[in-house]
Order: structure tokens, then C-alpha cells, then sequence
């Protein structure tokens, strides 16, 4: 699976590891990523997402089913259902 949050489109981002000598090697900051479990109660069912912690957040703060129509209207969502 790769590693894009479904909601946000969060993806891995590359940078350098800096050491004490300042010599450069490439490294990967990967999205803090859960797989987690929502009830949606206008149609009484469970999905399972692939979601960074700032989006169970934000989640948590909104509602699951008014986040997701955010994020379609922003065009960031990747296959997600209602």
C-alpha cells in the first residue's frame, strides 16, 4: 500500500540527513498514517481509511461525512465513497 493519506492526499516528502560534519544523505518524511474505522449514520455504515493524525482531527471536530465532502470539494480525496 502506498503511503497518501485518502482524505488529505498527504504524501512522503524527501529532505536530507544533515550530520555533525554537515555531510548530506537523502532520507524520506513519511505522513503519520492510521488505519482507522468510521461510522457514517446517514448510511449506517462502517469504512475503513488510510488517514493522517491531523485529519482524525479534524474528523473528530466536523464529522466524518461533512470532512469528506470538503475534501471532494477541494479535489483531494482519493476514492472515497459515501
Amino acid at each position: 500500500m502506498s503511503k497518501i493519506c485518502q482524505l488529505t492526499g498527504k504524501r512522503p516528502i524527501t529532505g536530507n540527513n544533515v550530520s555533525h560534519s554537515k555531510r548530506r544523505t537523502k532520507r524520506r518524511f513519511l505522513p503519520n498514517l492510521q488505519k482507522k474505522r468510521f461510522y457514517i449514520p446517514e448510511t449506517d455504515k462502517w469504512i475503513t481509511l488510510k488517514v493522517t493524525a491531523k485529519a482524525i482531527r479534524s474528523i473528530n471536530k466536523v464529522g466524518v461525512s461533512a470532512y469528506i465532502l470538503k475534501c471532494q470539494q477541494k479535489g483531494t480525496t482519493l476514492d472515497v465513497k459515501l
